[in-house]
């Protein structure tokens, strides 16, 4: 059942969904039910972390003697989210110890690096999941279960998901902290960002470290020959440069688009366009600083993007103005930092000129 709650971002109406941890619990408690009682359900109701219960219907049931499995398809509501749609089975058997095991099985990532959420070969199955599971299962008996959750689309979606780049490999992870989903979660985002370093330091140390907003900056990383794991921050400057920096990583590099780090050279550490727009007036900035007459800074101010106005500049003489931007950049970043003497290299690229500007 689709979940009847929502958020406001960026002026709109989202409809929340439910994480997979939801999924997996709900699955795993229907299973017992029926395994308890023989008789099949067709729905489910759990509570949540969040404090929001959630009423799910229960698909694919088989019952037998030993054991019962179901399936309950997740629902991501309105958030971009790459398991939405996935079915989550639980296979729950009884046990007469009391105690609840949990594992994971086809489609679920298993844990290859330490760091996480396990152990290294642990089902990719999160605290606050198992600790859903358990709390539901011990109502409806006190004998104990063995539960297997499995999804079989999971290895095919899994390889969709951040899972590789953290250290899960094989399949989805059974996550969520809340139990809802709230659409367009930065704090996921950043989550995500943060275990990816966590993952860089255990297997590169804390040498330098290479931060890029997309896939280009990657591209133009291998082709300057810049060494160093490479993470994607999205518009995550500033909370990027955070993390690492207190982890102790020795030094950064920063590459990207004129577009976003045009801000940044002007002191802007979340890039996005609803927070801050300030291309051009970065571009007239350095081109004052260069001595450019007024009639350039009107041209540059009055164009529409960042290659635009980088053109404009290149036509005028002043090209070189990447490169204050660079350094003005790297200034800023020692500034935020609150560390004058910090290793920090910042590259610009545009994509219609790479980063051969002169």
């Amino acid at each position: 059942m689709s979940l009847d709650l929502h958020v406001i971002k960026e002026g709109k109406s989202l409809r929340c969904g439910y994480t997979s941890g939801s999924c997996a619990t709900a699955a795993a408690k229907a299973a017992a039910i029926m395994l308890e009682t023989g008789e099949i359900i067709d729905y489910i109701e759990i509570d949540t972390p969040a404090n929001i219960k959630l009423k799910l219907k229960v698909n694919n049931q088989n019952i037998s003697k030993e054991y019962v499995s179901c399936s309950i398809k997740k629902d991501a509501g309105d958030d971009p989210d790459n398991t939405d749609g996935i079915e989550i089975f639980a296979e729950v058997g009884r046990r007469d110890d009391g105690n609840i095991i949990i594992d994971g099985g086809e489609g679920i990532g298993r844990i290859t690096r330490k760091g996480l959420f396990g152990e290294i070969g642990q089902a990719a199955i999160n605290p606050v999941p198992r600790q859903m599971i358990e709390k539901e299962l011990t109502t409806v008996s006190s004998s104990g279960y063995n539960v297997l959750i499995y999804a079989p689309l999971g290895e095919i979606i899994g390889k969709k998901t951040f899972n590789k780049n953290i250290g899960i490999e094989g399949g989805i992870s059974i996550i969520g902290t809340k139990g809802i989903v709230y659409p367009m979660s930065e704090e996921a985002l950043l989550k995500t960002i943060y275990m990816e370093v966590d993952m860089v330091e255990e297997s590169h140390g804390l040498d330098n470290i290479v931060l890029v907003p997309g896939n280009y900056g990657e591209k133009i990383a291998e082709n300057l020959g810049i060494k160093g794991p490479i993470i994607k921050v999205s518009n995550f400057i500033g909370d990027s440069l955070l993390y690492v920096y207190n982890k102790g990583f020795k030094s950064i590099t920063l590459i990207g688009h004129i577009g976003k780090f045009s801000k940044l050279s002007i002191g802007a550490f979340n890039t996005h366009s609803k927070i801050c727009d300030g291309r051009m007036e970065a571009f007239v900035y350095y081109l004052a600083l260069m001595g450019a007459g007024k009639d350039v800074l009107e041209r540059v101010n009055n164009a529409i993007t960042a290659e635009e106005g980088l053109s404009i500049c290149i036509e005028e003489g002043y090209g070189q103005v990447l490169i204050y931007m660079e350094k003005g950049a790297e200034e800023r970043v020692r500034k935020y930092l609150k560390d004058e003497q910090y290793s920090i290299k910042v590259v610009i690229y545009s994509m219609e000129r790479g980063v051969e500007i002169c």
